[in-house]
């Protein structure tokens, strides 16, 4: 018998560092960002560029731009390091299943440092445009309004999917998303009780509870089941 260790606690090797379907994750994230871009750089080291998010339905969530890098950008998002959009509950990193970027670094090259700003401002609101037509709700969860811009052409896009084979069927069942979204709900709702938010917070707070309403009933069409009748509105209500 070898002599006891008094150092040991008996509890054989200390757990790793992230779970393993969270590390699976992060490195199917890192390999995304690794793809190689039309100018064969990678993707993800694009220091100007644009980014949309998918849930697992392929419905477009969340538009963004960077200036500091794709990979960084996103990758503060995903990881739940703090962004407005996490820490106002405003997007649940769990509901991206896919991200598409448009790296712009050789759009922009020989742009004047004065023309940047509006040019990556277009390319934001060309793709915001893109998704909402795409949308089954018609918007997304951005809190801040995207203003208006004219409509450019854009380079190639690279869209991947970010959660591997492994882990894919347990994250996309309807029944936990539909528990994730509203518990994100809650959140965001607690969090508009609480402080003086923007009216852009509570039009997400709408687009959430359209998206839930939206996968509800999808699921209970999965089931076989039959909405039930709602009474007809009250045309005596106060409008809200």
């Amino acid at each position: 018998m070898p002599p006891h260790d008094p150092s040991s606690t008996g509890a054989g090797d200390p757990p790793p560092r992230l779970p393993a379907d969270v590390a699976a994750i992060r490195a199917a994230i890192s390999a995304v960002f690794d793809t190689l871009g039309p100018d064969g750089n990678k993707v993800g080291n694009s220091k100007h560029g644009v980014y949309a998010f998918y849930d697992y339905d392929g419905e477009p969530i969340y538009v963004g731009q960077t200036c500091e890098s794709l990979r960084q950008r996103i990758g503060r998002h995903l990881t739940n390091q703090r962004t407005d959009a996490v820490a106002m509950n405003v997007l649940d990193p769990f509901e991206v299943a896919e991200i598409e970027m448009w790296p712009l670094d050789a759009d922009m090259r020989d742009l004047p440092h004065s023309e940047r700003t509006h040019y990556l401002n277009c390319a934001e609101y060309t793709v915001f445009q893109r998704v909402l037509r795409a949308s089954a709700v018609g918007a997304v969860l951005n809190e801040k309004e995207i203003q208006p811009c004219p409509e450019i052409i854009l380079p190639a896009s690279i869209r991947r999917r970010i959660i591997p084979d492994a882990v894919y069927e347990q994250r996309r069942h309807p029944d936990i998303r539909i528990a994730r979204r509203a518990a994100t709900i809650a959140n965001l709702a607690r969090v508009i009780s609480e402080r003086d938010v923007s009216a852009g917070l509570r039009h997400t707070l709408l687009t959430q509870a359209q998206r839930l309403e939206r996968l509800t009933a999808q699921r209970l069409a999965q089931l076989g089941l039959t909405p039930r009748a709602t009474p007809p509105e009250d045309s005596n209500s106060p409008a809200l």
